[in-house]
């Protein structure tokens, strides 16, 4: 699972941030990737178009995440970028478009093959797997904490 980490830049991961809604997580996540060299301008605007029509939340329980992304044209790099939000915002759920979940995780996919984006999502869902790591994410006050955290994640 090191993969994940490995496309996670230290300089991509938002942690405790506020957001008014699931667009202004995506455009965080967004403008950090693209000040990074990692995505081209069109990002922003596509992801959150694909999400008003394909959503990416997942239901987990205490802590649901959402996984944005879009056609690998907007994308440079592949880059994975990571916000824990302070406060939930609501998401659509991937298994069902019209059901809205609160969600604490955004983890931004930028890939460059769209054969790899199932691939990828299913190394996260099994990456966000461990409850108790997830928590400690979400909890994470600097860039160390959430590191263990995804440490964690990527032992189990």
């Amino acid at each position: 699972m090191t993969g994940l980490q490995d496309m996670l830049d230290p300089q991509a991961i938002c942690l405790q941030v506020e957001v008014a809604d699931a667009a202004a997580a995506i455009g965080l996540l967004a403008e950090r990737l693209h000040a990074l060299g990692r995505v081209k301008g069109s990002y922003r605007d596509a992801v959150t178009e694909r999400e008003r029509t394909m959503p990416t939340g997942l239901p987990l329980g205490a802590v649901n995440v959402a996984v944005p992304h879009t056609d690998p044209v907007h994308v440079i790099n592949p880059s994975l970028a990571l916000a824990t939000l302070r406060s939930p915002v609501l998401f659509g759920s991937m298994d069902d478009p019209d059901e809205m979940i609160p969600v604490q995780v955004v983890m931004a996919m930028a890939l460059t093959d769209k054969n790899a984006q199932i691939d990828m999502l299913q190394r996260i869902a099994s990456f966000i797997q461990n409850p108790a790591a997830l928590a400690a994410l979400v909890a994470a006050e600097t860039l160390l904490q959430a590191q263990a955290a995804l440490s964690q994640m990527a032992q189990d």
